[in-house]
């Protein structure tokens, strides 16, 4: 059975094609069996989740989450060939919980995270994710979120757009974008992402611009993860994944940046015991996770010249203790 929740857009001639990265990899940390509950919390283009469908089976169920209706509907139309039970929510996997509660469920034999956007997301021309192209300013996952880049770039002070492009694009230039960014907007409103791009590439030195990657993609990431909330999503999920995971059962993170490396790394290790914020080292009868990724896993050479966006992935595994 296939559930599509409440948000559903018509495909139309859009196409979401999505390539998974560390497709194998995730699949053999996961061991998805026949007959498992797994939950796919970024369904994206479903490329994971019909490798994860094949082997869980008719007794199976696959559930998946997504906050991008486009890709909820491409993604249903991709596993209804799957011989699987099959369940599909718009959602934000930060409200894990509820979305299982609402489907009855209380506990689940494995978990993935795949914290990419998906290329389509990246490519689309009105999602106003990319530096590529002129379009409205708006780098939000789910079409009916709060806020949009437009809001941050307009509405925020210098001091927190600094904060921002820093901590979260760990941009050099950070504070001489905010400045420009500011100056700019005191002239006019910041509209689209073309002005956005003219106003970065003129806040950075021509010597600085002429070297590594594009000039904006910094700033853009930035603000991206602070329209979505991405890391306070990551932190809110890891909590209530570990909490519906069944004893045994799995959980495999895939990250794209440092920052979210981060959280998983020092989620995991304070998990297991290891260590927490606070240097203590946590009871036996306390710890939930057992670490199954000493290091994480990044992809091989093969993969990499096949995509090249996969180049940053990393793969992080833990079982539920």
């Amino acid at each position: 059975m296939i559930l599509i929740c409440k948000g559903e857009t018509q495909l139309g001639d859009i196409q979401f094609e999505h390539k998974s990265v560390l497709l194998r990899e995730t699949v053999e940390l996961l061991d998805p069996q026949p007959g498992d509950v797994f939950v796919d919390c970024t369904l994206g283009g479903a490329g994971h989740s019909i490798a994860i469908g094949r082997l869980l089976g008719k007794d199976g169920l696959l559930i998946g989450l997504d906050h991008d209706p486009i890709a909820l509907q491409a993604a249903g139309v991709r596993l209804s060939d799957l011989d699987v039970r099959v369940e599909l929510v718009k959602s934000n996997f930060r409200y894990l919980k509820k979305a299982l509660g609402d489907l009855g469920i209380d506990k689940v034999d494995g978990i993935l995270m795949d914290l990419g956007v998906s290329s389509p997301q990246l490519d689309e021309m009105d999602r106003g994710f990319s530096y590529n192209y002129d379009a409205p300013l708006d780098m939000r996952m789910d079409p009916e979120g709060t806020y949009t880049a437009k809001d941050l770039v307009n509405s925020l002070s210098e001091k927190e757009l600094t904060e921002i492009i820093n901590e979260y694009g760990e941009e050099r230039w950070a504070s001489r974008i905010a400045q420009f960014i500011v100056r700019e907007r005191n002239s006019k409103e910041i509209v689209t992402t073309g002005e956005l791009v003219e106003i970065i590439k003129a806040a950075i030195p021509a010597g600085a611009r002429r070297k590594g990657p594009h000039p904006a993609k910094r700033t853009f990431q930035a603000l991206r993860i602070a329209v979505n909330e991405e890391l306070k999503v990551l932190e809110e999920g890891l909590v209530q994944a570990v909490d519906v995971l069944r004893p045994g059962g799995r959980l495999a993170v895939i990250t794209f940046h440092s920052l979210e490396d981060r959280i998983v790394k020092h989620f995991f290790k304070e998990q297991a015991g290891k260590s927490t914020r606070w240097g203590e080292v946590l009871e036996d009868k306390e710890k939930r996770l057992e670490i199954l990724t000493k290091k994480p896993i990044a992809p091989k050479t093969e993969e990499l010249a096949e995509n090249p966006r996969a180049r940053s992935a990393k793969l992080r595994g833990a079982r539920r203790l």
